[in-house]
């Protein structure tokens, strides 16, 4: 089932994982062994998690590197949705 505007995992992260924690994006990036800059960005919002990222999220909170994707999927697939009608594709089919 797909989510209205779901958040970017970067605010998840945030509110669930480094606030509880009392964490710093200094000290989190490098428990996660990222710079700040990286870590700011997902964030903020500016940058994706990748799956590399996901892994790293993974082992530091004890969840699944397949939660952070998936969120990252809906996220991203919701926003593409929003600009579907400027998609110029031609339906394809079978002859």
């Amino acid at each position: 089932m797909k989510m209205h505007n779901p958040p970017h995992p970067g605010e998840v992260l945030r509110v669930l994982c480094l606030e509880p924690l009392g964490l710093t994006v200094t000290a989190a990036a490098r428990a996660l062994r990222v710079s700040r800059k990286t870590l700011s960005a997902i964030l903020n919002g500016r940058a994706g998690i990748s799956p590399e990222m996901a892994l790293r999220l993974s082992m530091a909170f004890g969840t699944t590197a397949e939660s952070w994707m998936n969120q990252q999927v809906q996220y991203d697939l919701w926003h593409a949705e929003r600009s579907v009608k400027k998609l110029r594709v031609t339906r394809l089919s079978a002859a």
